[in-house]
């Protein structure tokens, strides 16, 4: 649950660098929790804004944590825009964010330490 929290309260840090376990476990949280909101509004109607507003609420946290796991690879940030190539786009943001963590300092800063319990 730790690697879920950590990138929500570095919520708008673009800065630095996420292991691949912390965004791969902050996809995942992020996945689930979405989806119990998402089956919740399909029970009760009226939670469907609930589901909106977690998306909505999730969408800085997400591209921030995207953004660090790139510079943990040793690329911009930026990078991340070529998810919105149809596909090819995502699969290839997939790939970059699965490569292994560069084990040394690089330009954005030191490798990332596992969260404190």
């Amino acid at each position: 649950m730790q690697w879920w929290l950590s990138p929500w309260k570095r919520y708008a840090l673009f800065e630095g660098r996420a292991s691949r376990s912390e965004f791969w476990w902050f996809t995942l949280g992020q996945f689930l929790v979405g989806l119990a909101f998402f089956l919740l509004s399909g029970i009760a109607g009226a939670l469907i804004a609930l589901y909106y507003l977690f998306l909505l609420a999730g969408l800085v946290p997400s591209i921030a944590v995207t953004a660090r796991r790139l510079h943990d690879i040793g690329q911009s940030g930026w990078l991340q825009l070529i998810g919105l190539i149809p596909i090819l786009g995502t699969i290839a943001l997939i790939v970059l964010c699965a490569q292994p963590s560069q084990p040394h300092a690089n330009q954005y800063g030191d490798a990332p330490l596992p969260p404190a319990p």
